[in-house]
């Protein structure tokens, strides 16, 4: 599987760890920047990067850092067809793929550390999504999508 990343400035060293983590999984890593942790940027443009390989089918899965990870995951959402929630245990992140079959996962670098960040990641990688009745939740997220989109 690949897997793509995105982050601000900030999240460089986080982005770094989890990368290393996620190859140590056997997963390949494409990373979507940004990649000097000197020059600030905006988050969303690397939001919107890594939504877009999951959506052009480069990527099967997002991992998205920013200071909250709220900001980043906001970006990605506004690309029909991703589903990207922050997380800042790993609780959440396997809620989140089992009942919202979410396709990246996104998280705050002032809110985790290094360990907690891999156990979300792994609880993202290692949960599946449930079907039945969340199916049908998912169908109208993406029905509010299609209403509201050009």
């Amino acid at each position: 599987m690949k897997v793509g990343f995105g982050c601000d400035h900030a999240s460089v060293g986080l982005k770094h760890i989890l990368m290393e983590h996620v190859r140590n999984k056997g997963y390949e890593c494409i990373d979507y920047g940004t990649t000097d942790p000197k020059v600030p940027v905006d988050y969303p443009e690397f939001g919107l990067k890594v939504a877009e390989a999951i959506k052009s089918k480069k990527v099967e899965k997002g991992i998205l850092i920013c200071g909250s990870g709220i900001g980043i995951s906001l970006a990605a959402n506004k690309v029909p067809g991703i589903r990207a929630a922050a997380c800042s245990e790993p609780c959440t992140a396997k809620l989140a793929v089992e009942h919202s079959d979410i396709n990246i996962v996104s998280m705050g670098v002032c809110i985790v550390g290094p360990e907690i960040a891999k156990a979300i990641v792994d609880a993202f990688f290692d949960a599946q999504f449930e079907g039945g009745s969340y199916t049908k939740r998912v169908n109208m997220i993406g029905d509010i999508e299609k209403k509201y989109s050009k």
